[in-house]
């Protein structure tokens, strides 16, 4: 792995507050891979915000009676402080009313248009008689004409993946009154794609980075044809076109949110005062980078967003990976606000604590089908997994050694085969661990975890130092300083999914938190370390328990109502 990396989850857009299933799909799964890294002993910068413009949000303020930056502004600061409550360890978290992004993306569109890329052209647009107004891509609905499904968007369908054009959708409907949209003539400005389809091939074809998904559905996208982008918007709310005569115009929310990732960098550096190192992360091609979406944003990040990066007249680097998830459903069914089905990031942390909920959600990320989350899973993983197999471990380890044996780990001795067989696991644990780590698959790196402390707990049962220590001292040492290194290992690995938990195991083992790297992980513990007086960390939950927080969330539901 470089040293170098820049680690981007898609811009949660400012209409309201993220779900469980838009926060695994992206923030989350973003932040475990930071942390992982900056373990690892990499540079890492982490960047995201809140994409603020677009139709969606000039509506939404217009039925509240508000400004749309009066909107945006409380969202924004609302999803700075959950990110925070989360524990989400941004570099940068931004927004795209920041002055460094506006300007960033007005420069950035005029370079593509002195070299020939963006050409102005008139189109046929829906129009809706009843809003009065041009209905931009996402406030048109129909049905695909490639799959049929009924509820596709205007710039794509979420069930094949495709890229449209609102006037591709058969039976379209206005997204806000829903009645049937005209189609009337206007000017716009056009990136020119096909322009650079060969040049996207090539990326992808040669990128063995990206995973298999992407690649395919990025290929099919190409076969189909690539076919001039519109870029700019009949909306008030954005950024203003740069283009000649095209006052009156926005970019394109789609258009200018990708490119945030690069802004988001030059801003972190801009504040720190070393203003021209976000090149280090953005034009040496050395640096590497990855980028966590739903699996409905892979055109925009295999295709669209590359094809501007080449387009420009700097060298940057294109992505070198996407991570992107299945749906995360609730229950067997998708998240509806309006409906009630779902839980949102704000409504979680009320219920339970962070490091629950980032557990479980990792330990259920949807990473090669949807996955729907339960309650019944939710008992399932923490009890099980965090109570039993993990908190349990470590808990019988360290109280062993703090009452046994004077609170210090002791000196191994000679080990016999089950000892060898042991520590061999480990170190393979900790190689397929790592390499999960390393492609991104957290999910089966979490669960393999959990596996490394089920390895511990069967090796104390089959030791039973309880017996040992009334008969063969050495042996009892041995034991214990095996176990001890397993549990160590296991808070080590724990330290990117859930951080305040793993911290505080490592404290109980008279560990700084500043002074460990995942390749400790690997190691046995020498001999003669003191440890702390243990704690328990994690306690079970009961469906008593859940039928409480049901009903909590019901209230909170109903106070926020009032």
């Amino acid at each position: 792995m470089g040293d170098k990396w820049l680690v981007c989850s898609a811009w949660p857009y400012a209409h309201g507050i993220p779900h469980l299933g838009n926060i695994i799909g992206s923030i989350l799964s973003a932040d475990v891979a930071a942390r992982y890294l900056r373990l690892k002993g990499c540079e890492v910068v982490f960047v995201s915000g809140s994409d603020e413009h677009g139709t969606p949000i000039e509506v939404e303020a217009i039925k509240r009676g508000i400004r749309p930056k009066e909107l945006t502004d409380e969202i924004h600061s609302r999803m700075k402080k959950l990110f925070d409550r989360w524990n989400i360890s941004f570099d940068n978290y931004s927004r795209t009313e920041n002055p460094v992004h506006i300007k960033f993306v007005q420069e950035f569109y005029m370079d593509l248009y002195e070299r020939g890329y963006i050409f102005e052209d008139e189109m046929l647009l829906p129009f809706c008689p009843k809003c009065n107004r041009f209905l931009p891509d996402r406030f048109v609905h129909g049905t695909c004409p490639y799959c049929g499904f009924e509820d596709a968007r205007g710039d794509q369908c979420d069930k094949c993946g495709r890229l449209l054009t609102p006037t591709m959708l058969i039976n379209p409907r206005c997204s806000i009154c829903g009645s049937k949209p005209i189609i009337k003539k206007t000017k716009h400005w056009f990136f020119d794609l096909p322009k650079l389809s060969n040049d996207i091939e090539k990326y992808i074809l040669e990128n063995s980075n990206l995973p298999e998904n992407a690649r395919n559905m990025s290929l099919q996208v190409i076969r189909d044809g690539l076919k001039p982008r519109s870029i700019t918007r009949d909306n008030k709310w954005g950024i203003p076109a740069p283009f000649p005569g095209a006052e009156g115009k926005t970019i394109y929310v789609w258009m200018e949110a990708v490119l945030g990732y690069i802004s988001a960098t030059i801003e972190y550096f801009s504040k720190k005062g070393e203003k021209d190192r976000w090149k280090e992360f953005w034009l040496n091609p050395e640096t590497k980078s990855v980028y966590f979406i739903g699996k409905d944003n892979i055109p925009f990040h295999t295709i669209i967003f590359p094809a501007l990066l080449i387009a420009s007249s700097r060298n940057y680097n294109l992505p070198w990976t996407v991570a992107s998830t299945e749906y995360l459903l609730y229950e067997g069914q998708k998240f509806s606000k309006s409906r009630r089905i779902g839980i949102w990031i704000d409504e979680a942390l009320e219920l339970l604590p962070t490091d629950i909920w980032r557990f479980t959600l990792v330990a259920l990320r949807p990473e090669v089908r949807d996955t729907s989350f339960r309650w019944s899973e939710l008992l399932n993983v923490i009890n099980k997994m965090l109570n039993d197999d993990i908190g349990n471990f470590i808990y019988r380890t360290l109280s062993f050694i703090y009452t046994r044996m004077d609170g210090v780990v002791p000196e191994r001795h000679e080990m016999d085969e089950i000892d060898k067989r042991t520590v061999d696991e480990i170190a393979s644990m900790y190689r397929r661990i790592t390499e999960y780590m390393d492609e991104f698959r957290i999910r089966l790196a979490l669960h393999e975890v959990a596996g490394l402390a089920r390895l511990g707990n069967r090796y104390l049962n089959e030791r039973e130092p309880w017996n040992t220590i009334k008969t063969d001292w050495e042996r009892t040492c041995t034991t214990m300083n095996i176990a001890f290194s397993i549990a160590r290992s296991v808070a080590i690995m724990l330290l990117p999914f859930i951080p305040s938990s793993a911290e505080e195991l490592l404290r109980q083992m008279n560990y700084n938190v500043n002074d460990i790297s995942w390749s400790m992980a690997k190691d046995l513990v020498p001999g003669g370390h003191r440890i702390n007086k243990p704690k328990v960390v994690f306690k079970k939950l009961t469906e008593k328990d859940v039928e409480k927080l049901l009903k909590k969330l019901d209230e909170i539901r109903g106070s926020s109502r009032s």
